[in-house]
This record gives structure tokens, sequence and C-alpha cells, in this order.
């Protein structure tokens, strides 16, 4: 009886070429908007002259754009477009928006909606609040999870074996003085987290900035994502977020929820 040949790993189909170009795209963030050769050289560990070939293939295809005056290199509209793409398939933000622009005009703040990519939150929608006076839009961006509100409410409920993956490697960025990185330090505020179901973010990942946030579930009881409010410190203060906010934020997200299916389950 002939063999069946053995299936191959995904993995073994990559080509090493396009996973490079895809490291360039990735390496940009809200703190790295611009990158040159040589940043973009070690900080792949690849040669100037492969690191030139790819951004000339991206800057083609319109994905990165050249600053003609520093020679630097940023994300280009074609990325844009395609996370734009990305966003508008995305189910969880179909779902969110009515009870993003409920909780925004009832709290007069800037809502967010959040999802998780291992060790990034990615905001994936927004409502601005009225007010003049408000914190620079978070819309598209990529931030370190543990330092975010909307991050580490998604977090706290990852299985301890998974999280510790993800954040016992060290390295964890500290945007302000305020964010904690000490790896036992984190995990006792994610229990916190866990136990109280909302996360505050307390001038963790920018100062003068506050929120709160709350899990999303979906119809088999796994946190989805996260929704919730960012706005000034001097006008959320620590007693109206835990006060005010977190209830209003908590109806939010069950609405969300029963969108997805979450109360069609059997407790």
């Amino acid at each position: 009886m002939a063999r069946r040949p053995v299936k191959k790993a995904k993995a073994d189909y990559l080509i090493q070429s396009v996973s490079r170009a895809l490291d360039i795209l990735e390496a940009f963030t809200v703190h790295e908007e611009e990158l040159g050769v040589t940043e973009l050289s070690r900080k792949l560990k690849l040669h100037k002259n492969n690191v030139f070939r790819l951004l000339a293939t991206l800057e083609t295809r319109g994905y990165v754009e050249q600053d003609k005056e520093t020679g630097n290199y940023r994300l280009g509209i074609k990325a844009f477009e395609a996370g734009h793409v990305f966003l508008h398939h995305l189910g969880l933000r179909k779902q969110a928006r009515p009870s993003l622009e409920e909780l925004a005009r009832r709290a007069n703040e800037t809502a967010y909606l959040g999802v998780l990519q291992e060790r990034w939150v990615v905001y994936a929608d927004m409502v601005e609040t009225a007010h003049a006076v408000r914190v620079v839009s978070r819309l598209g961006a990529r931030l370190p999870a543990h330092a975010t509100a909307l991050g580490k409410v998604q977090l706290a409920f990852k299985a301890q074996e998974e999280l510790q993956e993800l954040l016992g490697k060290g390295d964890l960025a500290a945007p302000t003085p305020r964010t904690l990185t000490d790896p036992a330090r984190l995990a006792d505020h994610l229990a916190q987290v866990a136990a109280q179901e909302y996360a505050l973010e307390d001038e963790e990942c920018d100062v003068g900035v506050r929120g709160v946030a709350v899990p999303i579930r979906d119809y088999t009881k796994r946190v989805v994502g996260g929704i919730g409010l960012v706005g000034p410190a001097a006008r959320l203060s620590l007693e109206r977020l835990e006060g005010e906010l977190v209830p209003l934020v908590k109806t939010a997200a069950q609405q969300v929820a029963a969108r997805l299916g979450y109360n069609l389950i059997p407790t």
C-alpha cells in the first residue's frame, strides 16, 4: 500500500524575501514613525543592501514612502488602505460600533475598541469626545498591551502559560515611569484586573492620559477584545473612572457580548 505523502507545515513554505519585507513593515511603530536604512539594518539584522532593495520594492508598491529631506522611510498609503480593509471586515468592529457610539455620548469621552495581538493592542475603532481638549487619536495605533487599559484587560484573561510566554521574555517597553515592567508585579496586577473585570490606565502609556477598559466576550465565553475610554488625566480622575465610568463601560461591553452571542450560553 502506497504511503500518503506527509503534509508539510505552513512554515515550510515561507518565502524569505516576503517574510523580510513584512519584517520591515512591522518595524514601524507609533513611537518609531520614521526609520532609516541603517536603523532597519541593525534592528532586523540584515545587510544594508538587502534592506535598501526591499524598501525600494515596497516604495514602488506604495507600502512605504521616503522623506526627501531626511532620507528616512515611513509607512505609505497602501499600508493604511490594507489596514482599513481589515478593520472594515472585522466582525467585532461592526458589532461594537453602536455601543461605542453610545458610550462616547454618555461619558462624553473618547471611546475605543481594542484587539490584542500578542504583546500589543491594536486600536481598531473609536468615537471621539465632543470636548475641545482631547488625547491625540490612537485609532490604528499598536501600543504595548501591558501599558494600556485595553491591553491589560485582555492579557488578564490569558492562560498562565501563554501569559508567561508573552511577557516572561522581559524587555517590556516602558513608555512612562509609571509603566509596570517587573514580571511579578505585573502578574499580580493582572490577577487583580481579572478579579474586578476592568482595567485602569494611570499615565502608564502616555503622561497625562488615563483610561478604563472592560473585556468583551463572544459566544464561547472567550475574551475577543476590549472596550474603553481614554482621556486627559485632568478630566479623568481615578474617582471618576471607578465611580462613574466603569459602570458605563461594563454596560457597553455587555451589549457587544450579547450581539456576539454570549448570552446564548447556558450558565
